[in-house]
């Protein structure tokens, strides 16, 4: 029997996965092995270039929507902002403006969610008064989304 020093209940069984979700838990196991991976690499082109094909190989892993909608938006960020390079943050595409993370794809099925995300960081330029968004929910890429996720770049670099 243990006893729960938080709550001071007693049960049979510990509960050892904490407060995190199962998927929460394998996002961070991800980054774990990404920065262990990123410790190995040697030169800065090295980094780099193995930084960009770890993402590819991320898009490509995926399933579906998620696959079709990282491609696009892969593609929108290397032709819109070229100065971001790819990277895997927490087991998800990113891309980053001098080592820090600007923005993120979600796919959807990584939590469970019912859409995938294209998510800005604190490092992205994206202020507007005392609230804005930094993330977009995406079913599908059209040539209107895609104008916007240009946009949106452009401002977050800018």
């Amino acid at each position: 029997m243990t006893t729960d020093t938080r709550t001071g209940q007693t049960s049979d069984t510990a509960d050892v996965s904490g407060p995190f979700t199962a998927e929460e838990r394998a996002a961070m196991k991800e980054r774990a092995r990404e920065t262990r991976a990123a410790r190995k690499r040697r030169s800065a082109a090295q980094k780099t270039t193995e930084a960009e094909q770890s993402v590819v190989a991320k898009i490509e892993e995926l399933e579906g929507r998620d696959r079709d909608i990282a491609r696009r938006i892969h593609a929108i960020v290397t032709k819109s902002a070229p100065q971001l390079t790819s990277k895997l943050w927490y087991g998800m595409p990113a891309y980053a403006l001098d080592g820090t993370i600007v923005c993120f794809f979600q796919p959807a099925a990584k939590f469970k969610a019912r859409y995938a995300t294209l998510g800005f960081s604190d490092g992205a330029r994206l202020d507007d008064g005392a609230m804005w968004p930094a993330s977009f929910a995406i079913l599908e890429i059209t040539e209107d989304v895609e104008r916007q996720i240009e946009a949106l770049l452009r401002r977050a670099v800018g």
